[in-house]
């Protein structure tokens, strides 16, 4: 929308469509009216729960179809009778009896929500809107790790000169040092996904109290685990107080966050090899780089990554630092916070289209990079000065430093006659002469071999 404060909703909400049917209030909703509809269904399948009678099949279907056929009309239905009550969660229970009325549910009104606080629903519709988040997500890492591996081992042979500090060090090639960050995402992709998703039903300060009052006879705990492990595909954590305490949550932001520090690396290289010609852009017809240099094609999808990978981790890491914490046996400064849980996912999700939009635009140039090297001959007083000392040559190190450093230019020719000078088996001082920066890569090219 035009009048959007957020460029979630406004400019970039068709990157992030997707994502509403896991964040939006509409999700929150949808996912609490389930999670109620759930635990309902497992109290009439309770033996030592009579008043709350066995469902018949047309009654079992009635509530999956409440589940099923929740829309935004119905959620706004729900947000009406919250004007009312000021208490969403309530506002649901209130729908759900409205639903009710008229049929032969009706009987099983005072079931809804038995036992429960507002947080036993509110934490695992939490979680389901993560573990929807993260369907959503992942996609997305997977595009770009994919597309960096065949980077990877399309220019895997591709040498380059590589700097450190800035400056010109031991060459490499293309295809390994992209190869360096698909590991990297790899892993913390990886990470992301091993988080178990917490949930808890067990009242309101985590002991079952109400519950054992009600029905000493009901193993309550299992009677949950079968609701958050098996309907709802999560894992039940027994040690909480009122709220589940949201580690794992920290734990999913921090590793998603190490993901985007990590893309945010490779947006900075990238952009910096554009800058240094290594790589030219795909031009798109009808697209301006500049409004007054007409020859300009800017790596705004890598600056655009950049920033949005920024704003995404900013909050993040917000999460991750304050959800963990409650007073005593919970505050309510989780409730407003975790609302924003999905901007995070929508600044990442924005993030890797652009980094994929730049990823697909670039175009080697592979020219560029040869120049770079063969005008870099000082790079090759490592290996000379490591074959010195196996020969045992009195201060290699020095006498290759008092060679190269500060010189305006080595060249070919430089290091040739300093080799032609050294006392060095033939096989050594010939492995040397026929040495040049774009062999000497070492390993580089086996080692993306070995990207999984």
């Amino acid at each position: 929308m035009i009048t959007a404060i957020s460029p979630i909703d406004g400019r970039y909400a068709s990157k992030v469509s997707e994502l509403a049917e896991c964040f939006s209030e509409y999700a929150l909703v949808r996912n609490r009216v389930r999670v109620e509809i759930l635990w309902l269904m497992a109290l009439c399948d309770e033996a030592d729960i009579p008043e709350c009678r066995e469902l018949t099949t047309e009654e079992q279907t009635l509530l999956m179809g409440i589940v099923d056929d929740f829309t935004p009309q119905e959620a706004e239905k729900v947000k009406t009778i919250e004007r009312t009550t000021n208490h969403d969660v309530k506002a649901v229970e209130y729908y759900l009896k409205q639903k009710f009325e008229g049929t032969t549910l009706e009987s099983l009104s005072e079931f809804l929500h038995f036992a429960c606080t507002s947080e036993d629903i509110n934490n695992l519709s939490h979680a389901l809107m993560l573990k929807d988040g993260l369907a959503a997500l992942l996609p997305h890492q997977q595009e770009i790790t994919d597309q960096l591996k065949a980077y990877a081992n399309e220019w895997k042979a591709v040498p380059m000169l590589a700097r450190t500090h800035g400056q010109t060090a031991s060459p490499t090639t293309l295809g390994k040092e992209l190869a360096v960050f698909a590991d990297r995402l790899v892993r913390q992709k990886q990470k992301t996904e091993a988080v178990e998703i917490l949930g808890k039903l067990n009242g309101a300060v985590g002991n079952y109290n109400a519950h054992l009052a009600a029905y000493p006879d009901v193993d309550w705990p299992a009677l949950a685990k079968g609701v958050i492990e098996d309907q709802l595909g999560l894992k039940q954590n027994l040690f909480t107080t009122q709220i589940e305490s949201h580690d794992y949550m920290a734990e999913m932001f921090d590793a998603i966050s190490r993901f985007n520090t990590i893309l945010l690396d490779l947006d900075r290289d990238l952009w910096t090899y554009i800058s240094m010609a290594y790589f030219g852009q795909k031009t798109v017809k009808g697209e301006v780089g500049s409004s007054t240099m007409p020859h300009k094609v800017n790596p705004i999808d890598f600056e655009n990554s950049e920033g949005n990978l920024g704003l995404a981790n900013a909050l993040f890491g917000h999460l991750s630092a304050k959800l963990p914490i409650s007073r005593l046996q919970r505050d309510l400064t989780d409730s407003t916070v975790l609302r924003n849980m999905g901007v995070g996912f929508g600044y990442s999700m924005i993030a890797y289209q652009s980094t994929m939009k730049g990823l697909g635009k670039l175009k080697l140039r592979e020219e560029n990079l040869a120049s770079d090297l063969d005008n870099a001959w000082e790079v090759l007083a490592e290996p000379i000065q490591t074959i010195m000392r196996k020969a045992g040559i009195e201060k290699p190190y020095e006498k290759l430093k008092d060679l190269t450093r500060g010189q305006d230019k080595i060249t070919k020719e430089t290091i040739q006659q300093f080799v032609q000078t050294l006392e060095l088996p033939a096989a050594d001082k010939q492995r040397l002469l026929d040495m040049s920066p774009a062999s000497y890569v070492g390993m580089a090219e086996s080692i993306v071999d070995g990207l999984g």
